[in-house]
């Protein structure tokens, strides 16, 4: 075989043509020739992950850091079903992931005739999950079918999609294809806005003396463009998926303290006379079940033609690339919008006065948005799980300075975690990633601790430990009178933990000692974790919603 040329060697060869420096996932069964290619190629960085579903996040949170593609590898059947967690998380994300992975040989596929790792129903398991599936039909198609799944991930809105290759195609001896020397994938060109729909939404918004915009994560490659706005005097805020596209330093940012556990925004979005939402899904996570009241007018901007009014009923749509439809907007209203001139005073004092409303809902742990921020470089990436600290100050008041910087599970499940702290360190190239998880989530993937070693990353694990689901327990309290069923868990002692997988271990007793203990961390070369007592700390207060809706309003 030595000297032949195979479609594992194509998928090696191409992933490194489109400019793929790192990828995910175990070696197996059914996929070790296309690994074995990315291995003797050796161009490719291929990080064993211990888990298909870590595997998945770390390819996704690769994606969202370096706004590129995310690549994993998977085998057949149980493998590919260990992957879909991860794949989920990354259609929430809108990130753009390639999932490759093995498939029964053909002539047995789908007849459910029992070879190893056979699922007859894999293909749709995988396209029930992705933003599509494909399966390699014969080996000639090979080229086209990576070209058409790469480029289907990285055109917007952006989403993870699946090749299968069966395991008998990944073998054939196929022509080098010649077009490898001068790929260019065929992503389409951002979507120009329509001028006469520019003209109409601008002169709708030259109306406005207190306006707003509202990014999501499609507006991420906008901060020019909302920045624009801003000097023309809009406000901003944020989506949880959206932050950082302006800096959440920027006097007329809210952050991502858009209404949601923050009634003085709320009461504030009231004398707004204008929103702009830009690239964002108004999700109901963020808007209390679509029940937060936004300002009207309320507009739209969207490269999906789908999300028009499809959480809130929207007063005018333009269905335009952000970047390009927020520029236009800032050149057609230069000169023409007039202002209410106690406007941005306003808007900068319900900030203030919002962060510490929010802060004295947190009890003992007020100081930890401040300690945290203090203890990181600017330019840390700020990674979450859903854990209590996360699901309050993590997500709203830790200040995130660009669009790129803030990985956390868009789909609110715990477990992520650790394993978006290990693909975004990869990605952000000496950049410290700091992971703040809970010793729940932690447990569903905490074998990757030894990933995270093994790869000698940039990463802090933040591991908050409150000794079970705490953000259950929450949701309990509230819904189900005061009991808490199945929450308790039995985890190991962290520090002993962290001495076997070999980096150095950090323990917090004192909310006092959170920014110095980190910052050590944080200055510490390679992996290491912090654990947070947070027991010794003091109960975490609840939070919004499960605050008694109100409990906290001034």
């Amino acid at each position: 075989m030595s000297g032949s040329y195979t479609v594992g060697d194509l998928v090696a060869e191409f992933l490194a043509r489109i400019g793929v420096q790192d990828c995910f996932g175990i070696v197996s069964v059914h996929n070790i020739p296309m690994l074995d290619a990315i291995g003797r190629r050796n161009a490719i960085r291929y990080v064993m992950a211990r888990n298909e579903m870590g595997a998945a996040h770390m390819a996704d949170a690769y994606a969202r850091v370096s706004n590129g593609l995310g690549v994993v590898f998977s085998s057949t059947g149980p493998g590919a079903a260990n992957a879909v967690g991860g794949l989920v998380e990354a259609r929430f994300g809108g990130s753009p992931v390639l999932h490759i992975t093995g498939q029964t040989a053909t002539r047995f596929a789908g007849r459910d005739m029992g070879p190893v790792h056979d699922v007859p129903g894999q293909s749709a398991m995988l396209a029930a999950v992705c933003k599509a599936q494909l399966r390699l039909p014969n080996a000639d198609a090979a080229l086209g079918f990576l070209i058409r799944a790469a480029t289907l991930a990285l055109t917007p809105p952006r989403g993870p999609v699946t090749l299968e290759i069966p395991i008998d195609l990944q073998r054939v001896v196929i022509p080098r294809p010649a077009e490898l020397d001068s790929l260019t994938l065929p992503i389409p060109a951002p979507l120009a806005p329509d001028e006469a729909a520019l003209d109409a939404l601008a002169d709708l918004l030259a109306k406005a003396r207190r306006p707003m915009l509202w990014l999501g994560n499609g507006a991420k490659a906008a901060g020019a463009g909302a920045r624009a706005m801003l000097d023309l005097g809009f406000g901003v805020v944020s989506s949880w998926n959206g932050r950082g596209t302006v800096p959440e330093d920027h006097p007329m940012s809210f952050a991502a303290l858009h209404g949601n556990g923050a009634p003085r925004i709320e009461a504030f979005y009231q004398t707004v006379d204008a929103m702009l939402v830009v690239g964002s899904r108004l999700r109901g996570h963020e808007t209390l079940d679509f029940s937060l009241k936004l300002p009207r007018p309320l507009y739209q901007v969207d490269i999906d033609p789908g999300a028009q009014s499809r959480s809130y009923v929207t007063d005018f749509f333009l269905n335009a690339d952000a970047e390009l439809a927020l520029q236009g907007l800032a050149q057609r209203l230069k000169g023409r919008i007039s202002l209410d001139p106690g406007y941005a005073q306003d808007f900068t004092d319900t900030k203030q006065k919002a962060i510490a409303d929010y802060k004295d809902t947190l009890g003992p742990y007020a100081g930890f948005p401040e300690a945290v921020r203090s203890a990181l470089p600017r330019d840390a990436l700020w990674v979450r799980d859903i854990t209590l600290n996360n699901s309050s100050w993590g997500n709203r008041i830790m200040p995130v300075y660009g669009p790129h910087d803030s990985v956390h599970p868009v789909g609110a499940a715990i477990g992520p975690g650790l394993p978006l702290g290990i693909g975004a360190a990869l990605a952000g190239r000496g950049r410290k990633a700091v992971a703040m998880v809970g010793d729940g989530g932690f447990a569903m993937n905490m074998a990757e601790l030894f990933t995270a070693a093994q790869e000698n990353l940039e990463l802090v694990v933040l591991l908050m430990n409150d000794r079970g689901y705490g953000v259950i327990k929450h949701i309990q309290g509230a819904l189900q009178e005061g009991r808490m069923f199945f929450g308790d868990l039995m985890g190991p002692d962290f520090q002993q933990l962290a001495k076997l997988a070999g980096m150095p271990a950090f323990k917090v007793s004192r909310a006092d000692d959170l920014q110095a203990t980190l910052q050590k961390a944080c200055e510490t070369p390679g992996p290491s974790l912090v654990e947070v007592d947070m027991h010794a700390i003091g109960p975490f207060p609840p939070y919004a919603p499960y605050n008694n809706l109100g409990i906290y309003k001034k």
